[in-house]
């Protein structure tokens, strides 16, 4: 009988262990959600005539990613900074951006509603503008970042292709 019993724990210990997600490195991937989005890490970049448009992502710890998104024109005045959190919480994703100047400086949650090897898109329909945010890593480390929704009753979308900084 002790057998059995011994026999059983082993099986329900190998298939705990068997439901773990290891990363390229070995290390154990606890937070699931976050990882889907372990390709947006990096520095990406887009530069035209009208400036230059940042986004900085870090790993902050294993439960969130840290971004910076900001646009600079002139080569040195600041216009648009955005401070973004990406951070599993229990079995969701949640987006999290602070713009300067913008809702009283309070951050505005956005929730993961799709995601695949290369595609992210969060959601909240409470907001004026956007209601959706998209990111879509292309094959050539390329991503385009996309906010949609209604804006003053119309659809809108604008899109920002960014390439990756080495």
């Amino acid at each position: 009988m002790k057998k059995l019993h011994l026999i059983v724990l082993l099986i329900i210990a190998l298939s705990f262990q068997s439901c773990k997600k290891y990363d390229a490195n070995g290390k154990e991937i606890k937070f699931h959600e976050l990882y889907k989005a372990n390709w947006l890490l990096g520095n990406w970049e887009k530069a035209d005539s009208t400036g230059v448009l940042k986004e900085i992502w870090i790993a902050k710890d294993d439960s969130t990613y840290s971004g910076q998104s900001i646009f600079i024109i002139n080569k040195k005045d600041t216009v648009h900074k955005e401070t973004i959190e990406l951070m599993q919480n229990g079995e969701f994703l949640i987006y999290s951006t602070t713009i300067n100047g913008e809702n009283h400086n309070q951050p505005i949650s956005f929730q993961l509603l799709e995601d695949t090897d290369s595609l992210l898109v969060f959601e909240n329909k409470k907001v004026v503008f956007p209601q959706k945010i998209q990111y879509k890593l292309l094959k050539d480390s390329n991503i385009i970042a996309t906010i949609s929704g209604v804006d003053k009753g119309k659809k809108s979308s604008q899109s920002y292709p960014l390439s990756k900084v080495k």
